[in-house]
């Protein structure tokens, strides 16, 4: 488990979400608004929005995307991508795009080195739990270090996550603001250095979509916009998130173990929160 965590909130400032992420998802919902998406495929524009003109191959094995056929909780719904062994050496990032969501760049994750170093385990694992706001297709999209982009999609039932709740009380949530997990775990039944790295940072997420019961105001949007875990000195993921992503931020990982295996983590959030943490994981977790 992580320790102490740095500066529970460095500063109480709403800014904007940047890059890709909020430009994409205005986009998106500007043009296929409510009214738009009963008749429109929001992926066309998403796609000229994001990934511009370029080429994107769809289910040649690069990644695959695995999600339920149908949403249990539309606030919590398990994604995993998978990476072959054989091309995680030229991965460089994934894009996790979610259509039909007001913010349809649910996330973009840069791969370290950290990430593609250690011993040869296979295929790797990245998950995350998600918002489905309406029945949409769920796209990874892997970019290799050549600058080709590779697609795998799944189509997810669901719909009212991104104004459902959290599981927690808004004030026990903000009371636990900030604090980290840690956990690696082996498999007897995989590779002696196979690892998975399960981190999760306490927060609510909120939406801005998301009704208080008491008042009746919207919960302003606060959730983490950016999370970097380092392996060593070494960058090993960067996510760039935004409301998609399920409350606590949780995030899973598979890796090749080199024997004492130091993780830290630097989270921050879209009101200036900052938050970070380390756990040293011993050879043989």
């Amino acid at each position: 488990m992580f320790g102490g965590v740095d500066g529970r909130i460095a500063s109480r400032r709403v800014g904007a979400f940047r890059g890709k992420l909020w430009v994409a998802g205005v986009l998106a919902h500007l043009i296929c608004g409510p009214t738009a998406q009963a008749e429109n495929d929001p992926w066309p524009g998403i796609r000229a929005e994001v990934f511009h003109s370029r080429e994107i191959v769809e289910n040649d094995g690069f990644v695959t995307l695995f999600a339920p056929d149908s949403a249990q909780d539309a606030s919590v719904v398990p994604v995993t991508l998978r990476i072959p062994g054989n091309v995680i050496a030229g991965a460089k990032s994934i894009t996790l795009i979610i259509d039909r969501n007001p913010a349809p760049v649910a996330a973009s994750i840069a791969l370290g080195d950290g990430f593609r170093a250690g011993p040869d385990i296979g295929e790797r694992v990245i998950a995350t739990r998600v918002r489905i706001d309406s029945f949409s297709k769920v796209r990874a999209v892997l970019e290799t270090d050549d600058g080709k982009l590779h697609m795998s999609s799944r189509f997810v039932a669901g719909a009212g996550g991104c104004s459902s709740l959290g599981a927690k009380d808004a004030d026990e949530a903000l009371a636990n603001l900030g604090q980290f997990k840690f956990k690696s775990i082996n498999d007897p039944n995989r590779d002696a250095n196979w690892r998975e790295g399960q981190v999760m940072v306490r927060h609510p997420n909120s939406t801005g979509m998301q009704m208080d019961p008491t008042t009746r105001d919207f919960r302003p949007a606060h959730f983490i916009s950016e999370m970097e875990i380092k392996r060593g000195e070494s960058p090993f993921l960067k996510m760039e998130s935004g409301i998609s992503i399920s409350e606590n931020t949780p995030l899973r990982f598979s890796y090749g173990s080199t024997g004492q295996d130091e993780f830290s983590v630097l989270a921050t959030d879209n009101q200036g929160g900052r938050f970070a943490g380390k756990s040293v994981i011993p050879n043989g977790s």
